[in-house]
């Protein structure tokens, strides 16, 4: 009995600290349901929270985890079953993911750390250690790409690493402070949005040609917004001149400025395409010069390496194909129409003659063959669209003159135009040997003229030197090619004014590219060297050995 008495004070205490640990368990579990619903425990309101529904690596764990446990208590449910039949089917369902709730703040102590001249959003948005392009930030003190902010995430791991807290998404380009996890609502940041992707309005974008007034970059320096350098990767000068042309056709430029207009193209080269023009006109860049570094990525993919980093080509070869790949990666199902047939497509009427042993004199819908028996000449008309017109330059001479120098031959524009009149033969070997003539029936409204100076042998490459004397303004088409009457009583639309004169200097296979282009706000003329920008003469133009040009067709 003593002993029974001793016994019992203390299974008092024991029965009293259980259920002090009951009531603290009902406690705890009240606060957890309080801040579930976003309340305080102590009575208080919480901070405004904001939803972030990303696929980060701390929220894979967590819904891992999160499974783990709902499969635990499945197996439980299922040794249970055997003894009751009655166990609801909703009960054993894994729990559904919830999005994860990100505080948002707006008094960041670290926003004096971001470092703006360090910031270089031109290359591709890929994690610096994984290579991964999903989910990817940019650390705005240090200017380098990380994978995810979760809890084991390399952003997460170089903010504890370096002390580099301040990071952006580039994606969805919200700000969020590491290792803490909350999200930055500043507008200081604003200006970093915008050069991470620049935004132009209708009437932005209506008034481009309107403004004259100069941009700063963060290093003191200023640009021309539409008229800044492009960086010279590794012999890729023959994109930058073909791209500095191109940025001169409005309709185009205008085009893809607003990036609603080319959404429903899932090409990643005409978004890269468009994100490039925007950077190009954008006011607000913190640099003076732009990388055209994604844009070349995209072109090396979508052409099969045939145009790439490091390997010098042809810049009339690589317009060709771009405007061709991006007609078709634009069109629509219903219209074979584009911006870029908008802009540079025209007609042709070619007649071609060529022998034939054989003759069987027929017609067929949509060509024409004319023959007489017992003649070997079949004559063939046909309507043939064109994006740009190769022009013949004649032999250079083949003997110096009498004071022991190489005369540089010149001829007008207007000889070698002639091609098109309709009445000169053009002699051909391929596909066949053939007689041509051409005339062209439909001009575009951007007409790209292709001078051939570069021959190809069994042995090495030509350049001919023959300088081509050529009107900046006023080309008038009418003079020297017959052209069709319009239609309905229209005016006849024939004369040009060059806004972009592209030039090869060098040997051939050895040489540079360089491109003179029009400002239209001042009617300057500007010559364009990869970063080298500098303003000169409109007579300047005329004096360089003209590779391919652009003319634009007056109102």
């Amino acid at each position: 009995m003593a002993a029974d008495d001793l016994s019992s004070p203390a299974r008092k205490r024991g029965r009293d600290e259980e259920e002090e640990e009951e009531e603290e368990e009902v406690v705890d579990g009240e606060a957890a349901q309080k801040r579930a619903r976003g309340e305080d425990p102590e009575g208080g309101a919480l901070l405004g929270l904001a939803n972030y529904e990303e696929d980060e690596e701390d929220e894979e764990a967590a819904a891992a985890a999160g499974r783990r446990r709902a499969n635990g208590r499945h197996e439980e449910e299922e040794e249970e079953e055997d003894d009751d039949d009655e166990v609801d089917n909703d009960v054993r369902r894994a729990p559904e993911r919830r999005p994860r709730q990100v505080e948002l703040r707006r008094d960041c102590p670290y926003l004096d750390t971001v470092n703006r001249q360090v910031l270089d959003f031109d290359f591709e948005k890929f994690c610096s250690i994984s290579l991964s392009n999903l989910n990817v930030y940019a650390c705005l003190v240090c200017g380098k790409y990380y994978q995810g902010r979760g809890l084991k995430s390399h952003a997460y791991t170089h903010s504890l690493e370096a002390g580099h807290h301040v990071f952006i998404n580039l994606q969805t380009e919200k700000a969020y402070c590491l290792p803490d996890g909350y999200e930055i609502n500043d507008p200081s940041l604003e200006d970093i949005r915008h050069v991470l992707n620049p935004r132009f309005t209708t009437e932005q974008v209506r008034n481009l040609d309107r403004n004259k007034q100069w941009s700063r970059a963060l290093d003191g320096s200023n640009y021309l917004p539409g008229m800044v350098g492009l960086n010279n990767i590794k012999e890729t000068d023959f994109v930058n001149v073909t791209i500095q042309s191109l940025m001169r056709i409005t309709p185009l430029r205008n085009f893809f400025l607003i990036p609603e207009n080319y959404r429903h193209s899932k090409s990643p080269l005409v978004h890269r395409f468009g994100e490039l023009t925007r950077k190009i006109w954008h006011a607000r860049n913190f640099k003076g010069q732009v990388s055209p570094h994604e844009f070349l990525q995209a072109v090396m993919k979508a052409s099969d390496k045939r145009f790439q980093i490091g390997v010098q080509s042809d810049p009339v070869e690589f317009m060709s194909w771009l405007l061709n790949t991006m007609h078709s990666k634009l069109k629509s199902r219903k219209r074979n129409r584009s911006i870029i047939h908008d802009c540079f497509q025209g007609e042709l009427e070619v007649v071609k003659e060529f022998h034939k042993k054989h003759i069987v004199e027929k017609k067929e819908d949509g060509d024409e063959q004319n023959g007489d028996a017992g003649s070997d000449i079949v004559t063939e008309t046909s309507r043939v669209p064109f994006l740009m017109l190769g022009l013949d330059l004649p032999p250079p001479p083949l003997f110096k003159d009498a004071m022991e120098k190489n005369i540089i031959p010149q001829v007008p524009l207007f000889n070698i135009l002639k091609k098109f009149d309709g009445e000169t033969v053009t002699e051909v070997v391929r596909p066949s040997i053939a007689r041509m003539r051409y005339r062209v029936i439909r001009l575009p409204k951007y007409l790209i003229l292709h001078m051939r100076r570069f021959t190809k042998n069994n042995f090495f490459v030509e350049k001919n030197p023959t300088l081509v004397n050529f009107p900046v303004k006023n080309l008038e088409l009418k003079d020297y090619i017959p052209l069709p009457k319009p239609k309905d009583s229209k005016k006849l639309r024939s004369k040009y004014d060059l806004i972009a004169n592209v030039v090869h200097d060098g040997k051939p296979g050895e040489g540079c590219y360089r491109v003179f282009v029009q400002r239209k706000s001042e009617e300057a003329w500007y010559e364009m060297q990869d970063l080298h920008v500098t303003e000169t003469l409109p007579q300047m133009v005329a004096l360089s050995e003209a590779y391919m040009q652009i003319y634009e067709q007056h109102e």
